[in-house]
């Protein structure tokens, strides 16, 4: 009898493993409340270090982010990567962009993290991620523990205008970068919120500087990666440089091959160059 109790109690401390680590390993994907919004986020890990991932420009957390959700540390890190409203699962609303649109992501992702009871947390964004994150590390820093961003830029200049106007035509786009946008929202969606981002981003050219968050970066406390891709079609190399020079606790590594075809190297190359960007949030002092 003793026997038979002993083997119910391994067969049974084995099942809440294999329980454990499937919770673990297992991505789910919810909606949240936030700011009069039904945010959409997807969330895998039991790890103590919170990590948020923010895509792109009418990215989301599963175009611009599944891969990472799969093949990330578990133990290490609980993940989670969000929808923007107007993005991906967070429709509606229909996506606009008023002059405030990247402070606006910067609250909604902030609240998202602290309704899902994170305390602190770091951030990981790409593209106009990369800008929210800059905001978001910048206007909460007793909330942010670590920041990693590439493809950002604080500021738009003339030359960054022709490269805007480049991509307004969604037609033009080659079908690999095309056809998944497409899948997602469906063509005419697409089309119009492509072209409303054109002129969204455009606006900050009237600005003195062409400033977005220029004056917030020396407000950015927390340990921060920078990262350039040598094949960046959108954000030239200077907007690395100067974020590293206005960020005090910065660093910036430039990747040769990090973008292709215009579209981050987190979605085309999965498990080489983002894994070592990720593994400077565990090793790094905070």
């Amino acid at each position: 009898m003793t026997q038979n109790l002993c083997s119910s109690l391994l067969k049974w401390t084995d099942f809440n493993s294999q329980l454990k680590e499937t919770q673990s390993t297992s991505i789910t994907s919810a909606k949240i409340q936030v700011n009069g919004v039904h945010l959409h986020y997807r969330q895998t890990g039991r790890g103590d270090h919170a990590v948020l991932l923010l895509p792109g420009m009418l990215g989301s957390s599963q175009s611009d982010f599944g891969p990472q959700l799969k093949s990330l540390n578990k133990q290490l890190f609980t993940v989670v990567a969000w929808d923007p409203r107007g993005y991906g699962r967070s429709i509606p609303p229909a996506r606009d962009f008023p002059p405030d649109f990247f402070e606006r992501d910067a609250k909604d992702a902030v609240d998202l993290m602290q309704a899902l009871k994170f305390k602190k947390f770091s951030l990981l964004g790409w593209s106009d991620g990369g800008i929210t994150a800059l905001i978001s590390a910048a206007k909460y820093p007793a909330l942010i523990n670590k920041l990693v961003v590439w493809g950002a830029n604080s500021f738009v200049t003339q030359e960054d205008l022709k490269l805007y106007q480049d991509i307004r035509d969604v037609s033009k786009w080659s079908e690999k970068i095309r056809k998944p946008m497409e899948e997602m929202y469906g063509h005419e969606y697409f089309a119009k919120t492509c072209e409303a981002w054109v002129d969204g981003i455009s606006q900050f050219a009237d600005k003195a500087d062409g400033n977005i968050c220029q004056h917030l970066l020396p407000h950015v406390k927390c340990p921060t990666f920078i990262i350039h891709g040598g094949k960046d079609p959108l954000v030239p190399q200077s907007h690395a440089e100067y974020l590293h020079k206005q960020i005090k606790e910065s660093r910036l590594s430039r990747g040769r091959d990090l973008q292709e075809d215009g579209k981050a190297d987190n979605i085309n190359v999965p498990s080489k160059f983002f894994m070592c960007k990720i593994n400077v949030l565990a090793c790094a002092k905070a």
